[in-house]
């Protein structure tokens, strides 16, 4: 039987490479491979399910899965995740110190409903800060214009702006018009290193670490999904996805441990490894529902309650039941 030519779009990372340049097959396909940055994956995949196989945004694959309308279903595979302590900047001259100082702010976002943004507002409401305390808005990174990719119904109590015609979030923060721009990248001003923009968290590394002790969630950004219709006429599929995308993890790991000749363009990778497994456990970057379910329980919660889903979602239901089972000796 020859295998399926599927499309499969994803982001450029070391856990997926395997799969890119063959080293590690998927049963019964020849994939179509395009490594795309994630907006764009998002974008076409929301609008108009253009990939078979792709990498989904966790925050919009739930609004999607809670209103019923979501071409896709996930395999508990995590391609993208992030302690988002680094996702917040400001301005130093405001007088913000504290995540409190934020209530009362104008506050700069790509998206509402980004899934960085959802786990920021969350460790933001342990500071006694509710979204409503602030008023979000919206805008491109560096493009003007951007929108939401997907439709939103958010409570009444959430203030959300638009950027003004032609500026930008970078443009904005750098010339005083928003006081903090919370999102998955970093603004060009503050890579540029504008005198008056930092970091909420000086130390992200530090608050990441000591609040993963208090929660032990590293939270996870993206998860793979399949088209519904392609995992219905192909049901070995959502396996076979979970199969091959954690040996091409393993194979990645395996090439970071092998430091003698350092793959990573870094220095002291074999200590950050070290590191993160001293804090997180030997597999800190795991796929599966059952080592996930916390992680997952404490975003369908906060997304809801943020307004962004229209009904609590339950963990069982991002995922297809065959990727839920796993083959063993």
């Amino acid at each position: 039987m020859n295998p399926l030519r599927l499309s499969l779009a994803i982001g450029d990372y070391d856990r997926i490479r395997p799969i890119a340049d063959g080293s590690v097959r998927i049963d019964g396909v020849d994939p179509v491979m395009s490594i795309l940055d994630p907006e764009e994956i998002f974008f076409r995949a929301f609008k108009y399910a253009d990939f078979d196989i792709c990498e989904l945004s966790l925050s919009s694959y739930v609004v999607k899965t809670a209103n019923g309308s979501c071409p896709y279903i996930g395999v508990p595979v995590f391609p993208s995740r992030a302690f988002r302590h680094t996702s917040v900047y400001i301005r130093t001259d405001r007088g913000i110190g504290r995540p409190e100082d934020l209530k009362g702010r104008r506050v700069g976002v790509p998206e509402y409903q980004l899934t960085a943004n959802v786990w920021v507002r969350a460790i933001l409401e342990e500071y006694g800060v509710s979204p409503s305390d602030i008023t979000w808005v919206r805008g491109g990174y560096e493009h003007p214009g951007r929108e939401e990719k997907i439709a939103l119904q958010l409570p009444p109590e959430i203030r959300l702006e638009s950027l003004p015609a032609g500026a930008t979030l970078s443009t904005a923060l750098a010339d005083g018009t928003i006081d903090a721009v919370i999102g998955p990248r970093a603004p060009s001003c503050f890579e540029r290193g504008h005198p008056q923009i930092g970091r909420l968290w000086k130390d992200p590394v530090a608050a990441a670490s000591e609040w993963y002790g208090t929660h032990k969630i590293f939270p996870i950004m993206h998860l793979l999904g399949v088209r519904k219709d392609v995992a219905a006429q192909h049901p070995y599929l959502p396996a076979a996805l979970v199969k091959a995308f954690e040996e091409a993890k393993a194979a990645a790991l395996a090439k970071l441990t092998n430091t003698a000749a350092t793959k990573v363009t870094l220095p002291f990778v074999e200590e950050r490894l070290q590191h993160a497994r001293a804090l997180m456990g030997e597999d800190f970057w795991s796929y599966g529902l059952a080592p996930n379910r916390h992680v997952l329980d404490a975003f369908l919660k906060a997304h809801h309650a943020q307004g962004l889903s229209s009904r609590l979602v339950q963990p069982e239901e991002l995922f297809h039941p065959a990727s839920l089972e796993v083959f063993r000796l």
